[in-house]
């Protein structure tokens, strides 16, 4: 898709309907802007609550990873009750 758009004084772009509709962003969206190889790249962004921003930290993401590995491979148990699991723990 290729469309043009005019860079007005104050720094401002308005992207077209078909690239924001292409893109499906909406008003108010957030971008990352970053020049690579001569090129302004402009990457829509998802803005986390900063009360939740443990979730997406790289060592959390690496031990969902592990977690749905494990799921996925069979390495899980399920208990019946608290007693079973402890049980299950040598306890």
């Amino acid at each position: 898709m290729s469309s043009t758009t005019t860079l007005r004084e104050r720094g401002q772009l308005t992207l077209p309907a078909d690239v924001r509709d292409a893109a499906q962003v909406d008003a108010g969206a957030v971008f990352e802007v970053e020049v690579v190889d001569g090129r302004i790249v402009m990457t829509p962004q998802l803005l986390v609550d900063a009360s939740q921003a443990w979730f997406w930290s790289e060592r959390w993401q690496a031990m969902e990873r592990e977690a749905d590995e494990d799921i996925a491979a069979g390495r899980t148990a399920s208990f019946g009750s608290v007693e079973d699991l402890i049980a299950d723990l040598g306890g």
